[in-house]
């Protein structure tokens, strides 16, 4: 039993930091907004 409590607790340490980096990423990484262009041929734009 030991070793599946060691287990255990790994898994729960490892998913703790994986957590804590996204609450850290959502709390201090402000997304720069920004324009998006893109270029459309005429030649979609004439119906067929």
């Amino acid at each position: 039993m030991p070793t599946l409590f060691r287990f255990i607790a790994f898994l729960a340490i490892i998913g703790g930091l994986i957590f804590g980096g996204m609450v850290a990423l959502v709390t201090f990484v402000q997304p720069e907004p920004r324009d998006m262009v893109e270029i459309v041929p005429p030649a979609k734009l004439q119906p067929k």
